[in-house]
């Protein structure tokens, strides 16, 4: 249970609760569009019975599962590779030193195996979905793991990571139709510009080892302050994104309520967070946005399917 226990450390898995909601609500959307092909071949009067076939189909729930296996393994396999790559920084940083590889918990060899095998299981589920995720896997694969790279060379790399977990939306979505459609990238773009403004407050805690060691981000760029007004930027397009996919897919009352918590969350964060005062950055960076995806999706899924 101990070796467990460490190698969910060396993932972060409850870090999973960011971009698992945004995929759920990918798969809703792809359900939902389903649900609306079958009612429009049939009476009026067989709707209800068309959305318990749709939704309680036994295909469908392992279909639900797979979405949510290659959420784990992609997201293993980024994390992981992450540490594996960064192993060498994290011992000189003293905020890091305490990680799983740098502490000797798990060994780098065994860090990257651990990498290779959530590759493979990752495009193992995909095969089992449909050819187009199939064919995507790869480079879904090749973003998630490029992110390792990125703030070696570009302070662009926290776009880079919103990037990475914004397949998951669009993933789920292709998941379940086997096509693209706006609504759910319009939910992927949310993703971008959220996850990169998050991405930035975490960051400014490394803002002078990042610049001793030539790291690139936004805060050892432009330190705190201006990282802080980028980060704002950033997270007022994502609720830009998220007002107008409510606007375009012509959503209920419990989507605007969804919407009111996650721009609430967002204005929290950065109510907590200043430039001379760092303390809440945790509380900015798991709880916040912990609760922005997760009451967003419970509000999303809920509008599509009741009201």
């Amino acid at each position: 249970m101990s070796t467990v226990k460490n190698y969910l450390s060396l993932i972060k898995f409850s870090h999973t609760i960011f971009a698992m909601p945004f995929a759920l609500i990918g798969f809703c959307l792809g359900l939902f569009s389903i649900i609306l092909r079958v009612n429009d071949n049939m009476p009026t009067h067989f709707a209800a019975p068309a959305f318990r076939v749709v939704v309680f189909d036994s295909n469908m729930l392992i279909l639900l599962g797979l979405v949510v296996l290659c959420m784990i393994f992609a997201r293993s396999a980024a994390m992981a590779f992450n540490r594996y790559l960064d192993r060498k920084f994290d011992e000189k940083n003293p905020r890091t030193a305490v990680r799983e590889i740098p502490s000797g918990i798990i060994t780098p060899k065994n860090a990257f195996t651990f990498t290779i095998i959530s590759c493979i299981l990752f495009i193992t589920a995909t095969w089992f979905i449909n050819s187009i995720c199939f064919y995507l896997s790869p480079v879904a694969l090749f973003v998630i793991l490029f992110y390792s790279y990125t703030k070696r060379f570009t302070a662009l790399c926290h776009l880079v990571l919103g990037l990475g977990l914004s397949l998951a939306p669009i993933g789920a979505y292709l998941a379940v139709t086997g096509q693209f459609d706006w609504l759910p990238l319009l939910f992927s773009f949310a993703v971008i510009f959220w996850v990169s403004g998050f991405d930035i407050i975490y960051a400014l805690q490394d803002e002078e080892f990042d610049k001793n060691n030539q790291l690139h981000s936004i805060p050892s760029m432009l330190g705190k302050k201006k990282a802080l007004r980028v980060s704002e930027l950033l997270h007022l397009l994502s609720a830009a994104c998220v007002i107008y996919a409510g606007a375009y897919g012509k959503f209920g009352y419990l989507y605007w309520a969804g919407v009111a918590v996650f721009a609430g969350m967002l204005i929290y964060q950065h109510s907590v967070v200043t430039a001379t005062d760092l303390r809440r950055v945790n509380l900015a960076f798991m709880t916040a946005n912990g609760i922005a995806s997760v009451v967003f999706a419970v509000f999303v899924i809920l509008d599509l399917f009741i009201s």
